[in-house]
């Protein structure tokens, strides 16, 4: 459960004390997301391993790199109706984007690793 929990407090962070900076570059968002001490550590895991988990998932592209102040996650939508959604999720709503989390959220409490 103690996983879970931190989890959970990196996800907090994130939410709510993360500052977030998003630019449209050639068909694609470049979300620049940063904060200070412990909010930059959960803003480097989450963007790293959602990343990761949805990259490729119904088209869309994700790219993230650690940055100095935390992390930058590129989204490659696949078409242009997906860029309106896109625009319309922002950095937030694309973090949420998955059907993953609550098995996520259970192998974390239960001592496994979702990131494998």
């Amino acid at each position: 459960i103690e996983a879970l929990r931190q989890h959970l407090i990196d996800m907090n962070n994130v939410t709510l004390a993360a500052a977030v900076e998003a630019v449209e570059v050639e068909g694609d968002i470049r979300f620049s997301v940063s904060g200070d001490g412990p909010v930059r550590e959960s803003v480097r895991r989450m963007v790293m391993a959602h990343a990761a988990t949805m990259n490729g998932v119904d088209g869309w592209k994700f790219a993230a790199a650690a940055s100095n102040t935390g992390a930058t996650l590129t989204v490659s939508p696949p078409n242009q109706a997906s860029m309106v959604k896109l625009r319309a999720l922002g950095f937030i709503g694309v973090m949420a984007r998955g059907m993953h989390h609550q098995q996520h959220h259970w192998m974390l409490a239960t001592g496994m690793d979702p990131h494998q």
